[in-house]
């Protein structure tokens, strides 16, 4: 087991480096000059000279990319063109509402398509299986933008019980943030509620044929414990794969619905950023998106060992 940990960590600290150079030589990909973009309208020799400097513009590639990534893990992500605010601060503040917002939105669609999904396979060719996958062809076929503009004309605007806009820290007042965070949150949650539901169904069906289920069945166990500790169990294997792989879309979908629900969050500094063209800020969100998501992928591979014993027997064998 030690030994499938140290090799998935290695794995995993391998590709971060790799997404370092990757956002390194992407962000300097890209057209123009980086030293008339900090200048601004300061565009003089002597200017442009001391902006070369000072950021080793001038210097080799090599120099750079290690100056890159030693600042990079000391804390130091720059400072943005625009406003001149430390990187390193402008994604504290938005960071844990993009975190909250998406943690929110996979408790969500976690039981949402857990329960149903449950419940289509068990009642399998009923009403219940119909109207499930119903739902789920509804959440996977509606897009987000237009799904909260709906839920703000009719839950805000028309019925007024919730916020169609703003934030509220949550130390600061935790049911006023939660008040405005649950629409955004159910809204984000929606599509990956029926890609859940859809996994969970098939992979259900699977165990429910199992020899395994049909010997729990035969030992006299009742229905609740064959389908909710032996068959979900076997199944939940799929669902985390899926979800782990759903929570990257979580982030993307994050962009949109920040901006429909006035969220001074991550995917709002994304798209700011991006309009902006305000590089050091570009870079840092790439960078901490790609290290989100091989943090992602490593939690999945533990968690894969705490559901099923033999991928431990597998990882202590090597």
């Amino acid at each position: 087991m030690a030994a499938y940990l140290l090799r998935r960590a290695g794995q995993s600290l391998l590709t971060l480096v790799l997404a370092t150079i990757v956002v390194f030589a992407g962000v300097r990909a890209l057209p123009g000059d980086p030293a008339l973009a900090l200048a601004g309208e300061e565009r003089d020799a002597a200017t442009l000279a001391a902006i070369r400097a000072k950021y080793g513009l001038d210097d080799s590639v090599i120099e750079q990319y290690w100056a890159y990534v030693t600042n990079t893990f000391q804390g130091d992500l720059g400072r943005s063109i625009r406003t001149g605010i430390p990187v390193r601060d402008m994604i504290v503040g938005a960071l844990p509402v993009t975190l909250e917002l998406s943690l929110l939105a996979l408790v969500i669609a976690s039981i949402l398509g857990l329960l149903t999904g449950m419940l289509a396979a068990v009642r399998r060719g009923g009403p219940s299986e119909w109207l499930a996958n119903g739902i789920a062809l509804l959440g996977l076929s509606i897009p987000h933008f237009w799904l909260g503009l709906m839920a703000i004309l009719w839950l805000s605007v028309g019925l007024g019980l919730f916020p169609a806009s703003g934030h509220v820290p949550l130390l600061s007042d935790p049911v006023a943030n939660l008040h405005h965070m649950v629409m955004p949150a159910v809204i984000l949650g929606t599509g990956l509620a029926a890609v859940i539901m859809r996994q969970t169904r098939s992979s259900m069906l699977e165990a429910l044929g199992e020899d395994y289920v049909r010997t729990a069945r035969a030992k006299g166990l009742r229905e609740r414990q064959v389908v909710g500790v032996h068959a979900l169990r076997n199944s939940l294997i799929v669902v985390v794969t899926i979800v782990g792989l759903q929570l990257g879309n979580l982030i993307s979908g994050a962009v949109v619905t920040e901006q429909i629900f006035g969220l001074p969050g991550f995917g709002k500094l994304t798209i700011d950023s991006v309009f902006q063209r305000d590089y050091p800020v570009i870079q840092a969100v790439v960078l901490i998106t790609a290290t989100a998501y091989i943090v992602i992928n490593f939690a999945i591979d533990l968690l894969y060992s705490v559901i099923d014993p033999r991928i431990r027997v597998a990882g202590g064998a090597d």
